[in-house]
């Protein structure tokens, strides 16, 4: 069994958690939800800093808890990362990376090195936390958990506590962990551009309940239960960078289904990205537009249309090849254009968002 299997109730005064999970083995699984869904407590349970006294967990196949086991947080092969890197401000980046190492045998250590290498720090060793920036920390914070060779990582909102610009600094090296680490990240984030960028796998959470549980791409063009990540809903496409046009300032990506024009960022030619659509920039025509200004046309097929929050508004989700695109309409424009299931139509895209 390659799964996480967690099952977690707890009552207290004024919340109450109620999850049944089965989360994948490997890759990135986003705990997604505002404030005070249950993110973090449901992963401190996971951790063992929380004991829910009915829960159940099984990790690959191994009980951590159940109603006669119970292993304590010491002995789980876990990393955690909190919100603040809370280093040893008496230590120096290298000393706090080798704290940790003093609970684990030698056998199961983490070369440092590796650590180091990933999270980009080997130039900071001998600084002192004081003299780190809050990017740095938190990247020395990530390397900790990554040097005790954890089976699992877990991350409690690390950017949460980061302004825009350090944001961006560390981003790259969690996509590298993505790509390079064959252990599973469980990521709590209530960042709609984090989720969208890292995840694999989304939990989306609200009042101790799970929403909605699947694949990224998945859940996020799911109509029944229409998942809004951020502002808005919309899906996010796997894509590769397939064109530049330097006169324009625009690239093409290229995606399972077809090609998406968008600004310009730099991205080199062949580069995996991940693209963001959401559903109020799409439009939809029974005829290929000749005079238009939106440059995304793109053919597909009506496979699903649900009532929207609002009753004058409905989502069409529409298949593109493999892919799918949401599209918000009035009822109005949908009874105009004789929307119906199984109808071919021409998808109109004004804006999509590139992530690296």
């Amino acid at each position: 069994m390659d799964t996480i299997a967690a099952r977690f109730q707890l009552n207290w005064p004024g919340f109450q958690l109620d999850v049944d999970l089965n989360l994948p083995g490997r890759g990135v699984t986003a705990l997604f939800g505002h404030s005070g869904s249950g993110k973090t407590t449901l992963l401190r349970c996971i951790a063992g800093l929380e004991h829910a006294p009915r829960g159940f967990l099984s990790f690959k196949g191994e009980i951590w808890q159940d109603a006669t086991t119970w292993v304590p947080t010491y002995r789980r092969p876990l990393g955690y990362v909190f919100q603040e890197a809370s280093l040893f401000p008496h230590l120096t980046v290298l000393g706090n990376l080798r704290y940790g190492l003093k609970r684990i045998a030698a056998a199961e250590r983490r070369s440092l090195e590796q650590a180091v290498e990933l999270l980009g720090i080997g130039h900071l060793l001998a600084r002192k936390p004081e003299r780190l920036s809050g990017g740095e920390r938190q990247r020395v914070g990530i390397a900790r958990a990554l040097a005790v060779n954890p089976r699992i990582l877990l991350m409690d909102e690390p950017l949460a506590a980061l302004d825009l610009k350090r944001k961006q600094e560390i981003l790259p090296y969690l996509e590298r962990l993505h790509d390079l680490l064959e252990i599973p990240v469980l990521y709590v984030s209530h960042a709609p551009d984090e989720v969208a960028r890292l995840a694999d796998h989304l939990v989306v959470m609200d009042g101790g309940l799970v929403q909605a549980s699947g694949a990224l791409m998945e859940t996020l063009a799911r109509l029944d239960v229409p998942i809004r990540l951020g502002e808005d809903a919309g899906v996010v496409l796997d894509a590769t960078v397939a064109e530049r046009d330097a006169q324009w300032q625009l690239a093409r990506v290229d995606f399972a289904g077809g090609s998406l024009w968008s600004r310009d960022r730099g991205l080199a030619l062949g580069q995996h990205v991940r693209v963001r659509v959401l559903a109020r920039d799409v439009s939809l025509a029974t005829k290929h537009q000749e005079n238009t200004s939106i440059l995304n046309l793109l053919s597909g097929k009506v496979d699903a249309i649900a009532d929207d929050e609002h009753p004058g508004l409905a989502l069409v989700r529409v298949q593109i090849g493999e892919a799918v695109l949401l599209a918000r309409v009035t009822k109005r424009s949908a009874a105009a254009l004789g929307i119906a299931l199984g109808q071919q139509i021409w998808v109109q895209v004004k804006s999509v968002a590139l992530m690296e």
